[in-house]
């Protein structure tokens, strides 16, 4: 909406809140329209199409939980792989080809090299990078049975942080699967400690390192991708990371540092399904999109860390 865009947003808010809508008004450059509903249900869709004069898609709707994915792998299949055939499905009813999805860097598995880079081999380890790499698939052949489709598969590494306003951020219910909210619930005393999985990684500490990335700056990616499709008319495959590997520990340093706040931590063994190091090539996003990431490390812990303060008052003013 800062970029000039008119936005429809559907949701079915199955973990998130309304609230978000007004919040985002509150940023002081409109509030969305907003839709409860499914991305499986077509009627739906085609209601939006019909009533809006929609001229790309931005697609989310995919659940992201790594080890939810291996206790609820048929869940997994039918909202990320089923809702994406949907949303194609309801596109191409309506004439709208113009598509940016949210893939994910889980489809690499256990990379041979890093960085890595868009070349490199697909292998997942886990029932959702498999549904994000079916869902690729899916969108690749609507690319190759038909040139009018543009799609732009941006593959995110480690999304963090929020926004510097602190009125939207990423508020996961119970312990989160992810490991910068995590942090923040240990530094605002909701869990004793964090859990760190394995201590014996082939890494500079031995603890898993990935490519963090300041959400902000994967926002700002998805304005260059979908400037690339309206200008280049076709589609494209690309990593969206900072190309730096960060292991948990230096992160949970990091994160001290720009916060004053320390955090405790447990070492347990690895979880299945987790590889040791992974950070992105970038080449290919500076060359096609213009893109690179901006903010450093300690902005995202900052960020994160205003967000956490910002809910919890919100939610204590609440009860």
């Amino acid at each position: 909406m800062q970029a000039g865009w008119h936005i429809v947003v559907l949701d079915n808010l199955c973990n998130s809140e309304s609230s978000t809508i007004q919040r985002l008004g509150a940023m002081g450059h409109g509030v969305p329209e907003f839709v409860q509903g499914d991305v499986r249900d077509a009627a739906l869709l085609d209601k939006v199409f019909a009533s809006h004069p929609i001229t790309a898609v931005m697609h989310f709707a995919g659940l992201k939980a790594v080890g939810e994915s291996w206790q609820q792998a048929a869940r997994y299949l039918d909202n990320n792989v089923g809702g994406t055939a949907c949303l194609a499905a309801a596109m191409e009813r309506a004439g709208v080809r113009r598509l940016v999805f949210s893939s994910s860097a889980t489809v690499y598995g256990q990379p041979d090299a890093v960085p890595i880079a868009e070349s490199a081999p697909l292998r997942t380890t886990n029932p959702y990078g498999r549904s994000k790499l079916l869902c690729e698939d899916m969108l690749c052949e609507l690319r190759a049975a038909d040139s009018r489709w543009q799609v732009a598969l941006l593959r995110y590494f480690n999304p963090v942080g929020a926004h510097a306003s602190g009125l939207i951020g990423e508020k996961p219910s119970g312990i989160p699967n992810n490991l910068m909210p995590y942090i923040t619930q240990v530094a605002s005393g909701q869990h004793p400690f964090l859990r760190v999985f394995g201590d014996d990684y082939p890494t500079v500490d031995g603890t898993g390192v990935r490519d963090y990335i300041h959400v902000v700056d994967l926002a700002k990616g998805h304005l260059a991708a979908l400037r690339y499709l309206e200008q280049e008319g076709k589609g494209i495959t690309v990593n969206l990371g900072t190309g730096r590997g960060v292991s948990v520990l230096q992160l949970v340093a990091a994160f001290t540092r720009a916060t004053g706040v320390p955090i405790p931590y447990q070492i347990l063994p690895r979880r299945p399904g987790d590889v040791a190091s992974c950070y992105a090539a970038t080449d290919l996003a500076w060359d096609a999109l213009g893109w690179c990431a901006q903010l450093p490390i300690e902005a995202m812990c900052a960020d994160a860390w205003r967000w956490e303060r910002t809910s919890q008052a919100a939610g204590n003013v609440h009860d």
